[in-house]
């Protein structure tokens, strides 16, 4: 019975060693590299996506801080047009038509 007990203890550890060590195979061809490397950069550009929706609502709340501090201190409202100074600038650019082509 003891010995039974050691050859089903041989074989259970003998198949998870092989499954690992298949798996450790696949994982050194090149398909099991770009696959890792594809999950990799998946995962980079999201931290990147998250990163960057973060900074944008950082700045978003600084950009409504210093228009509540500038109300404050000299009372004038600026307009709330969500780009600053940019959006304001382009509204004042004036329009330029493109030319037809005459034939």
């Amino acid at each position: 019975m003891k010995r039974l007990f050691w050859l089903g203890v041989g074989v259970i550890a003998g198949v998870a060693l092989t499954r690992k060590a298949g798996e450790t195979v696949r994982q050194a061809t090149p398909a099991g590299l770009a696959s890792n490397l594809g999950d990799a950069v998946r995962e980079l550009a999201g931290a990147v996506g998250s990163f960057g929706a973060e900074v944008r609502a950082g700045m978003s709340e600084r950009e409504q801080e210093l228009h509540d501090m500038v109300e404050e201190r000299t009372g004038y409202i600026a307009p709330q047009g969500g780009a600053g100074r940019h959006a304001a600038a382009a509204a004042r650019r004036p329009v330029r038509r493109a030319r037809r082509a005459e034939g």
